[in-house]
Order: structure tokens, then C-alpha cells, then sequence
């Protein structure tokens, strides 16, 4: 019958590995060539996006080097001729440079110059536009740097040309950029046709092996608890005939005294009671904890550790374990205070009916153990280091970053701030009587001016404000309110519930300031509220600033898993400055209800405010 058990069992679990082996290999077969097929066609889009921010930029160089251009009309003196002059061969350089490289393809510029017809027709159409441009520019800079210059009265036919034609290449450079647009969208249409396809074969797969694999499977699990069932009818047949087996009680006893012997002489071995005293010990037992052998008084916890926390835990262990068994490590302490670890296993056996002991199988692990933990050590203390090294180059990093923020703020604002306000006077200076087209030109350019000088102090000041540095987080997160709700037509609002006012670690203040401005921007880019609530309070030990707003909100659980859509890298942003500060970051939000964003910051002791509220949970 033993036979006909181990048949049984190997058939039924080889065949279950075997099925179970074709099933996973299957599905990693499916996925493998799935993200094969994939990553295939992600490869050849990768230059789509930069072919697409190519060909936009040059519809705004063109505009630049026109513009350019056309000042010449009103630049009198020589010197701003001169510069004129270099910004339009500078700007001519790089749109020559960009638009040969959208035909022919550029590796520094990442263009691999493979266009489809339709581009290479729209190319044709453009290119004499483009050479009317280009040519009429190179004249017009031949004509500076002739010596002695030429009057301005000389520029006019190639300045001219190049608002003609102006027109023209934008127009069809729009067309190139609408056709680069739809090329790509057919490509992500193209992949979403094949993630359809990948996935309902993945599911018929699955399919398959539910039922050619898990069903028969299954049917034959069934089959064979039916033969376990019947090996238990056989096993209590056997049963019966036991009592025939009495006979070899005492050749059994004898095999166990021999069997007994043979531990006692080798294996670390003992018997103890129930409750703890030592019954027997064998001879490598006794010497290794110098006790005698057949000492029946003693307690075996205090047989193993002359230490009073470990007789403890082990008299623990035997209470604990005494009637279900044990096996486990056990650190113990010979008189001679030497460390000692064993593995041990408590085995409860009844040498007679009304008595019960248990048996003690044990071996030295001692330099193992000691292996281990030294092990562990150097592997924390290594880790502590790599931590601590980590922080200090991260703190670098934003350090640094808030640097450089620092100084494109005063140079966006010292510099081409003035420049676009003085170009926006002289604009608005210019009195021209010719046509209707000129004068809604010379509007359009005010226009365009007015919304660069906006746009550049907004920037300004979302880089670094000079409160922050000057006066602390409140004062900067004040301003911020303010400006936003300026430039915005936001009702933003800050409400200072404790009057906190103290200075911080000046990283802490930044990255706090630096959170707060991330979830107003996404409150006013993402959520489409209409108002916006900063709220700030403290207690001795805590800081706590609360955002809310009543935009459309949105579920958190999918903003976790997005990496570079909206709000994705902005919430990794938040979590990963408010970890460098030791503080907590919640997001609640609802569909249509608004979302709620709360931090809460550590503050040193000696920071703390005489009016004190409690902190919102």
C-alpha cells in the first residue's frame, strides 16, 4: 500500500508541475512578446515630439527674424543697427540650421531627416519661400557690414520681401507642423490597436488554461482525494490489525533503549517535565554546560543560562509549547558566562500513559549565529552611512537649485523685463499713416508685448520671492496668496490661525514654500476653482498648513499611479520635499467636491508662539 501511495502521489504532483509549468510559461511567453512588440514601436516615435517642437519653433523664429528686421526702419543710430544686425544673423543661423535639419535630419539635434511624402511635398512648397527670406536677410546684413554702411533707404526692398513672404511661411509651415501632428497620432493610434490585440490574446490564453489545464486539474484533485479517502479505509483496517503487532512491544523498547543510547552519546540531547525540570541529559549535553547528567532537581532553563532574562524566555517557550511542540533558536549562557545559540526542537512524547515528558533535540550554532549577526551589523551600518550620505547630496542638490532660481529671477527681472517694457514705449511711439495692415500690425505687436511683460514677472516671481530669504515662510506664502489671486482673478486667501511668524531652517522654509506654491498651481492649472483657501496653525511641537479649494477634485488613487500627466510628477514633487523635512504630506479629494492638501512639519523645540490652536485632524 505504500507502494501504491508514493505511485500515486509522484503521478499527481508531476503531472500538476508539469501542467502549472506550461501555463506560466504561456502567459511569460504573451507578456514578453507583448512588451517586445510595444517597446518596438515606442522606438521609432521617439523623435516625434522633437520633430514636432522643431518645426513649431521655427514659425517663431521666423516671426523673430522679422521682427528684428522690420525695427531697422526705426534704428537711426549705427551702434543699434549693429546689434540688430548680429540678433539677425544669429536668429537666421539657427532657423537656416533647424529647417535643413527637418528635411535632410540632424543626430545633435535628434531629427532622423525620414519623412513621409506628404512632408517632403509640403517641404518643396516652402523651400522657395524660405530662400526668398533667407537671401532677402543675408542682403540685408551684407548691406551693414559694408563699409561704409548703407542707408536705411537701401534695406527696403529685402525688408520688404521679408514681410511678404512672411505670411506665406507660416502658413505653410503650419501645415507642415498640422501633418507632423496627425503622423504621430496615427502611430499612437497604430499602438492602441496593437494593446487591443495583445490583450485579448492574453485573455484568450487564459481562457485556454482554465479549461485545457485548471479544469482538468481540478477534476483531478477531486480523483485523488477520492483515493485518499479510500487509503483511509484501509488505514483503519489496519488499525485493527495492530493489536497483532503487541507482540513486538518489547523488541520495540529494546530498539529504543539502543536507539537512546546512541543519542545520549552523540546528539545534544535531554528529556525535561512538562513543567521545566530536567529529567535526563546526555554526556555532550552535560558537558558542554558542566552539570551532571542525572541531576533531577535542577530546572533546565537555569541548566542552560546562569542569565535571568533568557531562563525566563525559555521557561516560556516549555510552558508555552509543552503539549504542541517547539522548534526554534534559543540563545543560552554556561557559568563560565560564554555565550552559546542552539538550534533546538521540543518533542512531547508519553513514556507511559499517565506520564508525559518531552524530548530535547539540539545543535551548536554558536559560530554560525555569531556570523549572522555580524553580518546584520556591518550591513546597517552600512546602510545608516549610504542614508546619511544620501541626505547630504540631496540637500545639496535643492540647495543649489534654489541658487540658480535666485539668480534667473533677478536676471529675467533686471533684464528682459526693461527690454520688453522698452520695446513696448517705442512700439506705442511709431505713428504710421500707410495702410489699415500696418497699423493693425503695430496693434498686435503691443498686444503681444503687454503679455510677455506679464508673463515675465510671473515667472519672476514664481522662482524665488525676496521674502522668503528676508523675512521667512509666512510673509513669502502671503505674497504668493496675493499675486496669484492678482494675476489669476482667483479669490485665494491665507488665514494665519495661530499667528505663527518664526524663522526656520532656511531648506525647511524653501521646500515648505516650495509645496505650498505646488498645490495652489494645481488648484488653479488642474482643479478650475474659484477659490482657494490657505490655512496655518501650530502647536509647540508641529506646524501644520492646510490648502483647500472647491474645484472638481479628482480620485487620489489614480493620481498614484501617473508618472507624467497631470498632477503625476507635481505629487511626487510634494512628497519627495516633504520627506527631506521629516514631515507628512495627506491628500484628500473627492469627485466634484473639492481637494484638501495638508502638511504637517516638525518644529524645533525652541520654535513655539504663545497663542496656540488645535491642529486640524
Amino acid at each position: 500500500m505504500s507502494n501504491n501511495g508514493n505511485t500515486l502521489d509522484q503521478r499527481t504532483f508531476g503531472k500538476l508541475s508539469r501542467l502549472y509549468i506550461i501555463a506560466l510559461t504561456v502567459i511569460a511567453l504573451s507578456i514578453i512578446v507583448s512588451q517586445y512588440l510595444v517597446r518596438r514601436h515606442l522606438n521609432t516615435q521617439e523623435s516625434d515630439s522633437t520633430i514636432i517642437n522643431v518645426a513649431g519653433r521655427q514659425r517663431m523664429l521666423s516671426q523673430k527674424l522679422t521682427k528684428d528686421i522690420l525695427k531697422l526702419n526705426s534704428a537711426k543710430d549705427l551702434d543699434v543697427q549693429l546689434q540688430l544686425k548680429n540678433q539677425i544673423k544669429q536668429t537666421l543661423r539657427v532657423w537656416e540650421t533647424s529647417h535643413y535639419a527637418l528635411q535632410k535630419g540632424n543626430d545633435s539635434m535628434g531629427l532622423p531627416g525620414d519623412n513621409s511624402k506628404a512632408v517632403q511635398q509640403k517641404f518643396e512648397k516652402l523651400n522657395p519661400v524660405f530662400l526668398s527670406i533667407s537671401n532677402a536677410s543675408k542682403g540685408i546684413i551684407s548691406k551693414i557690414e559694408n563699409t561704409p554702411p548703407l542707408p536705411l533707404v537701401h534695406y527696403e526692398p529685402e525688408i520688404a520681401t521679408v514681410t511678404s513672404a512672411e505670411g506665406d511661411f507660416l502658413f505653410l509651415m503650419d501645415d507642415i507642423v498640422n501633418q507632423y501632428d496627425l503622423e504621430a497620432s496615427k502611430k499612437v493610434n497604430w499602438l492602441r490597436q496593437l494593446e487591443s490585440l495583445i490583450t485579448i490574446f492574453t485573455l484568450s490564453v487564459l481562457l485556454l488554461e482554465f479549461l485545457f489545464i485548471f479544469w482538468p486539474t481540478a477534476k483531478n484533485i477531486r480523483a485523488t482525494l477520492a483515493d485518499l479517502l479510500r487509503a483511509e479505509s484501509k488505514a483503519k483496517q489496519m488499525a485493527i490489525e495492530a493489536d497483532e503487532l503487541s507482540i513486538a512491544k518489547e523488541k520495540s523498547i529494546r530498539e529504543l533503549r539502543a536507539l537512546n543510547y546512541a543519542m545520549d552519546e552523540t546528539l545534544l540531547f535531554a528529556r525535561i517535565t512538562p513543567s521545566g525540570s530536567l529529567v535526563h541529559m546526555g554526556k555532550k549535553f552535560s558537558r558542554l554546560f558542566k552539570v551532571s547528567r542525572f541531576s533531577t532537581s535542577a530546572s533546565f532553563a537555569e541548566v542552560l543560562s546562569v542569565n535571568e532574562n533568557e531562563q525566563v524566555l525559555i521557561e516560556n517557550i516549555v510552558s508555552k509549547h509543552k503539549k504542541i511542540g517547539w522548534q526554534g533558536e534559543v540563545k543560552a549562557t554556561t557559568k563560565d558566562e560564554k555565550d552559546v545559540w542552539l538550534e533546538m526542537a521540543f518533542i512531547p512524547f508519553n513514556p507511559s500513559e499517565d506520564k508525559s515528558e518531552l524530548l530535547i533535540i539540539a545543535s551548536d550554532i554558536t559560530s554560525r549565529k555569531e556570523a549572522q549577526l555580524e553580518i546584520e551589523r556591518l550591513t546597517k551600518k552600512g546602510f545608516d552611512e549610504k542614508m546619511n550620505h544620501q541626505k547630504i547630496i540631496s540637500s545639496q542638490i535643492i540647495e543649489n537649485q534654489e541658487k540658480e532660481q535666485s539668480r534667473i529671477a533677478k536676471d529675467v527681472h533686471d533684464g528682459i523685463g526693461q527690454m520688453l517694457t522698452g520695446l513696448k514705449y517705442n512700439l506705442e511711439s511709431i505713428n504710421l499713416n500707410d495702410t489699415e495692415k500696418a497699423e493693425q500690425k503695430i496693434e498686435y505687436l503691443k498686444e503681444l508685448a503687454l503679455n510677455i511683460i506679464k508673463g515675465v514677472r510671473t515667472a519672476t516671481f514664481n522662482l524665488t520671492p525676496p521674502e522668503l530669504s528676508d523675512h521667512g515662510v509666512v510673509p513669502a506664502i502671503t505674497k504668493l496668496t496675493q499675486e496669484l489671486s492678482k494675476l489669476t482673478g482667483k479669490n485665494i486667501q491665507l488665514f494665519n490661525k495661530s499667528n505663527f511668524n518664526q524663522r526656520l531652517d532656511s531648506l525647511v522654509e524653501i521646500n515648505i514654500y516650495r509645496i505650498v506654491q505646488e498645490a495652489i498651481n494645481n488648484a488653479i492649472k488642474y482643479a478650475n476653482s474659484s477659490y482657494i483657501i490657505v490655512s496655518l496653525s501650530h502647536s509647540e511641537n508641529l506646524l501644520s498648513i492646510v490648502i483647500d479649494d472647491n474645484g472638481k477634485g479628482f480620485d487620489p488613487n489614480k493620481v498614484k499611479k501617473v508618472k507624467n500627466a497631470d498632477g503625476g510628477m507635481g505629487m511626487t514633487f510634494m512628497k519627495e520635499r516633504i520627506k527631506f523635512i521629516d514631515g507628512r504630506l495627506f491628500l484628500y479629494s473627492e469627485k466634484d467636491k473639492g481637494t484638501r492638501v495638508t502638511l504637517n512639519i516638525p518644529l524645533p523645540k525652541q520654535v513655539s508662539n504663545e497663542k496656540l490652536v488645535n491642529l486640524p485632524t
